[in-house]
């Protein structure tokens, strides 16, 4: 249980860094108008899916893939 905490507050902290340095190179980049706009919302978006992934597999909720016959 303590070693599934310690590894998601890891997986948390670099998550959050990956996104934090994807954020930061957008808004440093002289982009024209819309496109910093959209990149952070598609950045933040992708953090929270993998996030939510994150959080649903620490408690096994993970829905298994069927195949439709």
């Amino acid at each position: 249980m303590v070693s599934g905490l310690v590894g998601l507050v890891i997986y948390l902290v670099v998550l959050g860094l990956v996104a934090w340095l994807l954020l930061y190179v957008v808004s440093a980049l002289p982009l024209p108008a819309p496109f910093p706009q959209v990149a952070r919302v598609v950045i933040v978006v992708v953090a929270v899916v993998v996030l939510i992934s994150v959080l649903l597999g620490l408690v096994e909720v993970v829905p298994s893939p069927r195949l439709v016959r």
